[in-house]
């Protein structure tokens, strides 16, 4: 597994596709899609989003993803930086956003942050 954070719009997609060879096509977006993608997904992005759209669940259904499909690419914007959020809510939803990341972190080889274009690799568990 693979996973790569920053900050929105940072350039994160075009590295997945520049340096690990995933065409657009291949890229299942977290915000729109059917869960049951994403057990087969070669790439997923807006892990964020799709934390939100899950709810209460998605610590357990980011563990069974990072068990049944080790070999995805999972692109999360990293949330917590920043003014916390008046709305319980949006606090909540922040806080799960990390640990999901925690968890895919965890599971992954390769962790890469990208911020204004520029990767930085802050695991890597092949060399």
């Amino acid at each position: 597994m693979v996973m790569i954070t920053g900050g929105a719009y940072q350039g994160k997609i075009a590295y997945v596709m520049r340096n690990l060879g995933v065409a657009e096509s291949n890229i299942t977006d977290g915000s729109v899609c059917d869960l049951k993608e994403l057990k087969n997904a070669r790439c997923i992005r807006n892990y964020h989003e799709l934390v939100k759209r899950i709810g209460e669940d998605c610590i357990d259904f980011t563990k069974e993803l990072c068990r049944d499909n080790p070999d995805c690419i999972i692109i999360i914007d990293e949330i917590g930086c920043g003014i916390i959020p008046l709305e319980k809510c949006e606090r909540v939803w922040r806080e799960n956003v990390g640990r999901c990341g925690c968890i895919i972190a965890s599971a992954s080889e390769t962790v890469v942050r990208v911020v204004c274009g520029v990767p930085s690799v802050i695991k890597d568990v092949t060399s």
